[in-house]
């Protein structure tokens, strides 16, 4: 007789298990919103609300199970420290989303989105000998098994050092890319400023109306209380909002349209909880920032 579910007997293995099933439940949704795992993950384990315990289940539900995902285990043929070549290249692949799963010689479990530079510097060395599982999607409307495999072989090609033919099959301009936007050259007014890239937020309300916009002003205003000396920037179509009102008038923006923001200033911070705030408040669930009456400020961060 199968015991699977016997660890749910007690009360905190249920409740346990239950915050699991809705964590699953919210990373689909970014996956949806076209996102790529290992950056919604990574930004969950920093904030403390995904455990490294629940890595492998996910990956193993979401991507393997749910979306298809292609797969290779590689045992790592060399060290290597540099990976700007391999971020570069794999950033022009906007048809294909990848995710590496590392198993350091520390027995950690990390989480890599190749296109993203920082999970690299995080990483900061593969080593030989080590075991690498990649995870290929092609993300054209018809998924092709064969090019997700030959995009995995070329990972696996450029981490042993080799020089490698690139599909153009891997490039699709229609396709929207799951990584932030690169950053901007700053304007002359911001001075020596840092500024982030831009990231995006997907609509997943039906309509980005006045509830997700006030929505959006509480987040910002949260957390402007909380780092005064940053500023957020909103963009649309390559615009910069001023007003974020303007976002809902004339029903403009809809389900599925890409909002883009940045936030500028000296020591950056909380940026991943400013985008997860962003995605929340951009959806369906945007009234639980509306909680709080006129004049109070939120404390999410």
């Amino acid at each position: 007789m199968e015991n699977v579910f016997y660890s749910l007997a007690t009360k905190g293995n249920f409740n346990k298990a239950l915050n699991h099933f809705f964590k699953v439940n919210d990373i689909v949704d970014y996956i949806e919103s076209r996102r790529n795992l290992a950056d919604v993950m990574n930004m969950d384990l920093d904030n403390g609300d995904l455990g490294k315990d629940q890595i492998l289940p996910i990956v193993g539900a979401v991507i393997r199970d749910k979306y298809g995902y292609s797969y290779d285990s590689f045992n790592i043929p060399i060290t290597v420290t540099e990976f700007n070549k391999i971020c570069d290249e794999t950033a022009k692949w906007t048809a294909i989303d990848l995710i590496l799963v590392y198993y350091n010689p520390n027995g950690e479990i990390l989480l890599v989105n190749p296109k993203n530079m920082a999970h690299w510097e995080k990483v900061r060395e593969i080593t030989r000998d080590q075991l690498l599982v990649i995870y290929a999607k092609c993300l054209k409307e018809e998924s092709d098994k064969k090019i997700e495999q030959e995009a995995i072989v070329a990972v696996e090609e450029m981490i042993a050092g080799k020089d490698v033919f690139i599909n153009k099959e891997f490039i699709d301009q229609t396709v929207t890319p799951r990584v932030p936007v690169k950053k901007p050259a700053a304007p002359a007014e911001l001075g020596k400023r840092r500024m982030t890239p831009k990231y995006s937020v997907q609509v997943t309300n039906e309509l980005f109306h006045n509830g997700n916009v006030e929505a959006w002003k509480r987040i910002i205003e949260s957390y402007k209380a909380s780092f005064p000396d940053l500023d957020v920037m909103i963009f649309y179509e390559n615009e910069v909002i001023n007003d974020i009102n303007t976002l809902f008038k004339w029903g403009k923006v809809k389900s599925g349209n890409l909002i883009f923001f940045q936030v500028v200033g000296e020591n950056i911070t909380g940026v991943s909880k400013l985008q997860k705030y962003f995605f929340e408040g951009a959806s369906p669930r945007f009234e639980q920032f509306l909680k709080l009456g006129v004049g109070r400020i939120l404390k999410l961060f």
